[in-house]
């Protein structure tokens, strides 16, 4: 390399150290569709422990190959493009590189094995969450690369799937968060840090919790137990095929309240046919925005995927933006008479104030600050 292609190197590279200094929490999208890898700072007292820097947690991934759910004849699909992250390894590399960065350890000419980077650590992924039993979130392929001591936080009917694999030796059913129970701490399960937890949101009517969202929430800052005093307390809402605004409800009443830091809900709508509604798209979405208020809104599991099977014949998707559907609601309210928006322009009113909308491109990463 060059003198001013090295310089250019350590310059990105020193920016980048800066911008992990920040200690927040690092987003990745590992393909086109919707599997991700979540990083959340650790607190202080952790680290100082000799414990890494980040906890890592890797959602719904499918990273390579094609899924069936029933059978090929029936439903069968491939990612479009090429994932950006393509094995398990892969994410173990990722996660190392940015623990690597955040500790300011320098590469050198050479790589650094995982024992050099980090004390002897075998693996940098701490916990899978799989949000369905579907196999575009639930790939047997993809999870039996993951080492079996890492633990497994699934749904109730992919925990059970992933148990008949006889591959991880914890393998944990999430539990419903409900406004009856708002502590999201006490619904923590082992092994789970303390300061973390994974729960489910789901809708009443909606009895086979299609339509629901993974609550992965987190205080960097750890509160004393039975304390409701909380700052810091933030939460990141995955639901891939949507979600009624009336599953959000205990997000609100949440003691120690929660900030919804990051909202992943996709803007297609896909339904089979006119009888199911599989994806929800981007008015519902828009509308669960509007509850969260979220400081970032993601969009995921919009991947147009090539597909094959009975089922590919009779999917329709509508694809809406963000701007098309506030236009939509806004008429909407306008034709209705609904009080407080009239001809206000409420893309851009002050409930929007603070919101980001993102789409983050296969293997791109964001700093959620």
């Amino acid at each position: 390399m060059d003198a001013p292609s090295a310089q250019l190197a350590l310059g990105i590279r020193d920016a980048v150290v800066r911008s992990l200094a920040t200690r927040r929490p690092i987003l990745h999208h590992l393909n086109a569709d919707t599997s991700w890898l979540l990083q959340v700072p650790r607190p202080l007292v952790a680290i100082k422990r000799g414990t890494r820097i980040y906890y890592n947690i890797l959602i719904d991934p499918w990273l390579s190959g094609g899924q069936s759910d029933v059978a090929r004849w029936f439903s069968q699909q491939w990612h479009a493009s090429e994932s950006a992250v393509k094995s398990v390894a892969e994410v173990e590399e990722l996660a190392r590189e940015i623990e690597i960065l955040a500790g300011e350890l320098r590469l050198g000419k050479s790589r650094l094995s995982i024992g050099d980077a980090g004390a002897d650590i075998s693996t940098f992924i701490d916990a899978v969450a799989i949000s369905h039993e579907f196999t575009d979130h639930c790939h047997k392929e993809t999870l039996l690369e993951i080492g079996k001591d890492i633990p497994v936080f699934a749904t109730e009917k992919a925990a059970s799937l992933i148990q008949s694999w006889s591959h991880f030796r914890t393998i944990q059913t999430i539990s419903p968060f409900t406004s009856s129970f708002p502590d999201w701490r006490a619904i923590a399960l082992p092994p789970l840090p303390e300061w973390l937890s994974i729960s489910r949101l789901i809708a009443p009517k909606d009895p086979l919790y299609y339509h629901s969202a993974l609550l992965i929430a987190f205080n960097t800052h750890p509160i004393p137990t039975g304390s409701s005093t909380c700052d810091a307390a933030e939460a990141v809402i995955y639901t891939p095929h949507g979600i009624h605004v009336s599953a959000l409800e205990p997000v609100a009443v949440a003691d120690p309240p929660l900030h919804t830091l990051a909202f992943l809900h996709g803007l297609h709508a896909v339904s089979i046919g006119s009888a199911q509604q599989l994806n929800l798209g981007a008015r519902y979405g828009l509308e669960a925005q509007r509850a969260l208020r979220a400081r970032y809104w993601f969009g995921t599991h919009d991947e147009v995927k090539k597909g094959g099977g009975l089922v590919n014949w009779f999917l329709n998707r509508n694809v809406m933006t963000v701007e098309e559907a506030v236009e939509e609601e806004r008429k909407r309210r306008r034709e209705t008479g609904e009080d407080g928006y009239g001809d206000t322009n409420i893309w851009n009113g002050e409930e929007w104030e603070d919101v980001k909308f993102e789409e983050i491109p296969n293997g791109e990463s964001r700093i959620l600050e």
